[in-house]
């Protein structure tokens, strides 16, 4: 780490490796020798559209997604698919499962209410999202269209560890774990992330789409919001965010320098391994999700008493370790350990948590 930068535990917008903010600033005034920035560019361009092809070309690769898929690059984030997947594919049969392990995929539930009737499929809110549900605990409607679910449940910890198993198509938000690891994207009809934890800045959402599923908007979907439009025009029936597509087409340079997704998977563990590992050993901190559970990206972890937890946060913003608070519906502290989390970021946080605990012995 350099240029006196700290280390952000932020759950997103999240900390973006060096190689890559570094090689934007160097391309941010002319890009290319095009005598622009790409901030200025007419997404219409040909200048353009070598970036945006390019991305496509390279996440295909990266991700292996199968080529009766379509990559799409749009904006508003998550929240707006909670719509859009409902919008687009709830009406072939009017209802929908949805499993609840978070409060992000409770929020998708109450969105898709709007368009159909959904089944709650699981839930552990009755644990507090302290774990995942079985394969066997899902009460999966007959008639459902599709089933959602979140993969990894950034506010509490937690993520799936298998991949539910059903007839219908599965819909899946992965906007905390997506380039954390391999998936088999084959298992999916829909696949949707915002851009802000493990791809880029805040205002890209990357929603890659099976070309085949019975896609059924009502007549009044607005425009931007059928799935169809945007496959058939590119992403490009309207302007995309095309500083947010070319800031991916850079971390997914760097992913491929770290060696792809089996290399970045095994950093991955190595570094939740190492944090679970010494909470799990503390005699001051507890750990709220069961261990088969644990998300590799956002660990959360407290006190048990608001007051410590509150010395806990101020020290390590002082000793530039920052944004460890939790999130306001769960409290405690949460270290959310994306891509670009380096090894020596997880060494200072625990350098922390033994000094903060033997002061506290």
């Amino acid at each position: 780490m350099g240029h006196n930068r700290i280390f952000n535990f932020s759950a997103g917008p999240s900390m973006l490796p060096e190689k890559v903010l570094e090689r934007a600033a160097s391309e941010l005034l002319n890009y290319k020798g095009t005598g622009c920035s790409v901030m200025e560019m007419s997404h219409r361009s040909s200048e353009y559209d070598e970036i945006i092809v390019s991305v496509e070309s390279k996440l295909r690769r990266i991700m292996n997604i199968p080529d009766d898929y379509s990559v799409l690059f749009l904006q508003g984030g998550a929240t707006m698919q909670f719509s859009m997947t409902a919008m687009n594919l709830i009406a072939k049969t009017g209802c929908a499962d949805y499993a609840i392990t978070g409060s992000f995929s409770q929020k998708a539930a109450t969105e898709a209410e709007k368009f159909g009737t959904v089944n709650i499929a699981a839930s552990s809110e009755d644990k507090k999202f302290s774990y995942i549900p079985r394969q066997s605990d899902l009460k999966l409607d007959p008639n459902a269209s599709y089933f959602h679910y979140c993969l990894n449940n950034t506010i509490y910890g937690s993520k799936w560890d298998y991949v539910p198993e059903t007839d219908v198509p599965l819909v899946c938000d992965m906007s905390s774990c997506i380039l954390s690891e391999p998936i088999d994207v084959s298992k999916y009809g829909i696949i949707y992330a915002g851009a802000q934890k493990n791809m880029g800045p805040a205002g890209l959402t990357v929603v890659i789409v099976k070309n085949s599923l019975p896609f059924c908007p009502p007549e009044d979907t607005p425009i931007l919001l059928r799935y169809p439009t945007m496959i058939k025009n590119k992403s490009m029936y309207n302007t995309p965010p095309t500083y947010g597509i070319y800031l991916l087409g850079l971390v997914l340079d760097w992913i491929d320098e770290m060696g792809g997704l089996e290399e970045m998977a095994k950093i991955n563990r190595e570094k939740a391994e190492m944090l679970y590992n010494r909470l799990d050993n503390s005699n001051l901190f507890k750990l709220g999700i069961e261990k088969p559970y644990r998300s590799m990206m956002n660990v959360t972890f407290t006190t048990g008493d608001d007051e410590l937890d509150n010395q806990f946060i101020k020290g390590a913003t002082e000793s530039g370790l920052i944004s460890l608070k939790g999130h306001r519906s769960a409290g405690g502290m949460r270290a959310s350990i994306y891509n670009a989390m380096p090894v020596e970021g997880i060494k200072r946080l625990i350098n922390y948590i033994d000094k903060f605990e033997a002061e506290r012995q």
